[in-house]
This record gives structure tokens, C-alpha cells and sequence, in this order.
């Protein structure tokens, strides 16, 4: 079944698109962008929206809306994630699709930005409609996608079974001598059906790994350190898996039901368990419940927004008690908020470097489905760490050299490497 990441706040669906441009001006102000640049950076490249009629398993017949939106390929072919929830609009998709040409940017990958998904909640509806609607999204979108043009990947709501569907239904429109040539066409797959040893836990590693190196670089023991996770699904799983390997305490967990605590630790895979068994955290034993608005107050040292958009605002920034954000959701943390929180010391790693780790694994499973290769789950985990040390250093130097937050240096990284490709090719014709 699928995972439910999403909290019962809904988001500002209107914030994420006015967020990353105010970042995205923010730094290009800073580098002084090429205008005719940062003209063709402001926009998307292509925007798609399908309507698509499914049947119901009473019979019924229901119309759905998706969403591709294809930002920038200047680096190579559109990359990013899928999600079903009902915030997914084409505002909601421009924003996501535009942060993952900055994160593919920062990792040093060669992939573009794009996003989508289907604006509908997915526990209304049984695994074989999910399955249905599955297909016909993705035979709507046609050849929109493909393993050279635009590559999804899980997102929100979406997970491996997700992709095979799609992988599946994608294959049956070639041709046979050509349908094995196409198994790239997503990542994120079952190990079964193409997928990657270690790409399930890519994305909370690499928020874990963003941690650890924080804390190596300020001279930080994690030992003993609490954190709070919003977002139970794999993102947030996977990290507090990771950290409480090192010794840290999860203090809090919310989720889209509700709200827990413990101040002498919550198991995280005793929790897991009970997460699986009951489809949510609430209720689990040796824990309180809290209301979900004083979820950031609870006292810790990391706070980890593993969920969606815009979730950490004016409203509860200045209740928040952590000194690192490590942010495991695209755009959890709104501008306003940011400057308050780092006006008060609290560094924050950004999205476009901190949940990187899922596309730098996606990327690992393209290679090798691309080359007819299979890695070993050491060799991923290996490689992984390595791609985002070098990223998490870069971010660190030029942080530091220019005197600007982490969030802004990410920025500058990811535009200065697609400025230098413009420069270079130029602009047709």
C-alpha cells in the first residue's frame, strides 16, 4: 500500500512557487546572473496537465487531473518525482520541479528539473484503483516521459510498486526488440523490476549523512543528541534509523493523524512496526500524545521536516528549540521563517542538498539500468556518501567564503554551474 508522508495541516500551496523564486533571485542577485539567463531560469520549459477517466472498482467512472512539469534541461534529461495528494496543483508542480534542477545542479548529476502527480488522496481509493489510475496517468502522459527525456521517481504518497506500474505500462507501448531498452524510464523500482540495492533508504541517508557532517564540522557528538521527525514515511524513517544507530534520541515523531513525544526516546523500529501494523503513530505505547501545532516546540537538538511544503512558518519559527534543521521535505521551511531562525543561530540544511540523496541514488539506478550493471547495496552506500560529502563541502566553502547561509550557497553552486552550460552552447539559434 502506499506510504502516507503528509501532515493534516494542508500546506500553502501558493507559498512553494513564491518561495523558490525569492531564493532563486536571492542568490542570483548575489553572483549578478546573466539577465538573459536568469529569464530563461525563471521559467518552466514545458507544462503538462492530463485528464484521464478511470473506472472504479463499483463500476463508476471518476476524472482525474496530473501534472508533468519540465523546468530545465540545459544539463541533460528532466528528472524528479511523482506524488498523489490533493495539494498537487501546477503551481505546487513549478516549484518542486524548479528545486530539483537546483538539487540535480548541486549534486553534480546530469539531469534537469521536473515534477508532477495526480491531485487526489490516495487512502480513498483501493490498491487496485491506485493501480488503474496509475496506468492511465501514464499512458496520458505518453511520450512526455522516457528513459532520455524525463525520468520520475517516488515522491509523496508514490513508492516502488508506483513505478513498476509505470514502468510496466510505459514497456507495453514499444515495441518488443525495444521494451528492455526502456527500463530506465523510472527510478525508484523494486529491486525485482529493475530497481537499485539501497535506493529505498537513498533519501534518509542522505539526510542523515547531511547531519553527521554538520556535526563533523562543528566539532558535534550526535551521541546522546534528541531529534524530532515530521513525516513518518520512508524519508523520515530511514534518517531517525540512521541516527539512532549513532547514538541519537528520537524525542517526537508527527504524521499526517497526529502527534507523539517521549523526552527518554521513542524506538524508532518499534515504532516503525506499530506505524505498518496501525497506518499511523498515534497511540503508540510509551509515548504522549501532543497537539500537532506544538509539534516544532518540543524540546531537541535536530528537527527533521520530512513531510511537505511550507510547514515550518512565522506562526512556529520562533518556538522552535533545535540548533540544525535538517530539511527531508522539498521547501518545508518558508523565507520569513528562515530569517528568523537564522537570526537566532540556527543553521539550516537545505533541501536542495539535505534529501539529495534520493536523486543522487536514482541517478545510481539509471546508470545501471542504463549499462546492464548491478551494484551491491556497499557499493551504492559507498558512492552515496561520497557524491554528498563533495556537495556538502562545496556548500560549506562557499557559505563561508561568501558569507552567506547554506541555503544561498546551494543556490549559487546550482545556478553558477548552469550559467557556465548557457555560456558555453549558447542560445539557439
Amino acid at each position: 500500500m502506499v506510504t502516507k508522508e503528509i501532515n493534516k495541516k494542508a500546506p500553502q500551496k501558493q507559498g512553494m512557487l513564491n518561495n523558490v523564486m525569492r531564493q532563486f533571485n536571492h542568490a542570483s542577485d548575489i553572483i549578478d546572473l546573466n539577465k538573459n539567463i536568469r529569464k530563461i531560469l525563471s521559467i518552466t520549459n514545458n507544462e503538462l496537465v492530463v485528464h484521464f477517466p478511470v473506472k472504479m472498482d463499483n463500476g463508476d467512472v471518476e476524472v482525474f487531473t496530473g501534472y508533468r512539469v519540465q523546468h530545465n534541461n540545459a544539463l541533460g534529461p528532466y528528472k524528479g518525482g511523482l506524488r498523489y495528494h490533493p495539494t498537487v496543483d501546477i503551481d505546487a508542480a513549478r516549484a518542486l520541479a524548479m528545486w530539483m534542477t537546483w538539487k540535480t545542479s548541486l549534486a553534480g548529476l546530469p539531469y534537469g528539473g521536473a515534477k508532477g502527480g495526480i491531485q487526489l488522496d490516495p487512502s480513498k481509493y483501493s490498491t487496485s484503483e491506485l493501480e488503474r489510475i496509475t496506468r492511465r496517468f501514464t499512458y496520458a502522459l505518453g511520450d512526455n516521459i522516457g528513459p532520455e527525456l524525463d525520468i520520475p521517481a517516488p515522491d509523496v504518497n508514490t513508492n516502488p510498486q508506483t513505478m513498476a506500474w509505470i514502468l510496466d505500462t510505459f514497456m507495453s507501448t514499444k515495441s518488443p526488440n525495444e521494451r528492455s531498452t526502456n527500463m530506465h524510464v523510472v527510478t525508484g523500482k523494486p529491486i525485482g523490476a529493475g530497481g537499485s540495492e539501497g535506493r529505498d533508504r537513498a533519501t534518509g541517508y542522505g539526510v542523515f549523512l547531511c547531519i553527521k557532517f554538520w556535526a563533523a564540522h562543528n566539532k558535534v557528538d550526535l551521541s546522546g543528541k534528541k531529534f524530532i521527525v515530521q513525516g513518518f514515511g520512508n524519508v523520515g524513517y530511514w534518517a531517525a534509523h540512521f541516527l539512532e544507530n549513532e547514538g541519537a534520541k528520537m524525542v517526537g515523531v508527527q504524521d499526517a493523524f497526529g502527534s507523539i513525544s517521549n523526552a527518554e526516546g521513542i524506538d524508532v523500529e518499534s515504532l516503525f512496526a506499530y506505524n505498518k501494523s496501525q497506518g499511523n503513530i498515534v497511540g503508540f505505547k510509551d509515548s504522549s500524545s501532543l497537539p500537532s501545532e506544538d509539534f516544532f516546540a518540543l524540546d531537541c537538538d535536530i528537527c527533521i521536516p520530512a513531510a511537505l511544503g511550507n510547514q515550518i512558518t512565522v506562526e512556529n519559527a520562533s518556538s522552535i528549540k533545535a540548533s540544525v534543521i535538517a530539511e527531508g521535505a522539498n521547501g518545508p521551511t518558508d523565507v520569513e521563517a528562515e530569517q528568523m531562525l537564522l537570526a537566532r543561530g540556527v543553521d539550516i540544511l537545505p533541501d536542495i542538498l539535505c534529501n539529495s540523496g534520493g536523486v543522487i541514488g536514482s541517478y545510481f539506478e539509471w546508470l545501471q539500468n542504463r549499462n546492464g550493471e548491478i551494484w551491491s547495496l556497499e557499493e551504492v552506500m559507498e558512492k552515496l556518501e561520497k557524491k554528498l560529502k563533495e556537495s556538502f563541502t562545496k556548500v560549506i566553502n562557499v557559505s563561508e567564503k561568501r558569507g552567506v547561509d547554506r541555503r544561498t550557497a546551494a543556490f549559487i553552486i546550482a545556478i553558477e554551474r548552469l550559467e557556465q552550460a548557457y555560456i558555453q552552447r549558447g542560445i539557439f539559434p
